[in-house]
């Protein structure tokens, strides 16, 4: 383990500009903050970690097999700069972003339209690992999916399927020519109970928190549905909504 002490030191300068989404970006590294955090990307991804760096105080468990990962301890003012929470945890990874090629097939898909809340897509892409889908999409306008409250949110579900930013307008193109069916969640749409869902696949769209998924978009949908509600609120949380239509998607359309 190499200690460090300087916060003019190159990489720290680097480490620290990948807080800000552009640079993540340009890099395509990220910061992964916590142990649960950490210890997940280890025995699930540890080929995407690049770095670790540890507070002075922190004590890294024996049982993790860091053989080949390169190890900092670095100072408490330093930890403090890198830190992207309100009360550090000792630990941060450097970690590549997934390059891992996606060939699309019949499958299960979530696609997100411009959500804007990093705590929620977070929850959307923890949710999408609960049921086991094939992979999900961030379509334009989406906040980033390596955002640190998005990371958080997710509990290592990064590492468990694929999160891919795309163009959703070509997806649903290439999703039908390969005869996915696409719903899209619309506060125009069916009732569930009025909605018959064909076969194993799908591709769910889901939008905006204020405005829903671009009408643009729901016009290439076979069928929009809404959840039907008994009380007086307006509409529900995204990542409320999701799992809810994903259950309806999975039990075959029961509602």
């Amino acid at each position: 383990m190499r200690r460090m002490v300087s916060l003019q030191n190159e990489k720290v300068k680097l480490w620290k500009k990948l807080k800000i989404r552009k640079w993540r970006d340009r890099e395509q590294k990220y910061l992964l903050e916590g142990p649960h955090l950490v210890q997940e990307a280890i025995f699930s991804a540890k080929e995407q970690i690049n770095t670790i760096l540890i507070d002075e105080a922190f004590h890294l468990p024996a049982d993790w097999p860091l053989e080949s990962i390169e190890v900092f301890q670095v100072t408490h003012k330093i930890f403090t700069e890198l830190s992207q929470t309100e009360t550090p945890q000792g630990i941060i990874a450097v970690c590549d972003m997934s390059q891992s090629a996606v060939t699309l097939r019949p499958g299960r898909y979530l696609l997100v339209d411009g959500v804007q809340d990093p705590g929620n897509l977070g929850t959307l892409i923890r949710t999408a690992d609960a049921f086991g889908l094939d992979a999900i999409y961030l379509g334009d306008g989406c906040v980033d999916g390596y955002n640190a409250k998005t990371l958080r949110s997710a509990q290592g579900s990064h590492f468990h399927l694929p999160v891919i930013h795309k163009n959703l307008f070509s997806l649903a193109d290439e999703m039908k020519e390969q005869d996915i069916p696409l719903y899209g969640s619309s506060l125009q749409g069916d009732e569930l109970h009025k909605v018959k869902v064909n076969g194993s696949y799908y591709g769910l769209v889901v939008g905006n928190e204020g405005n829903g998924a671009s009408p643009e978009l729901l016009a290439q949908m076979d069928q929009q549905v809404k959840i039907p509600m008994a009380g007086h609120a307006e509409s529900l949380n995204v990542a409320v909504a999701s799992g809810i239509l994903l259950y309806w998607l999975e039990s075959g359309g029961l509602a």
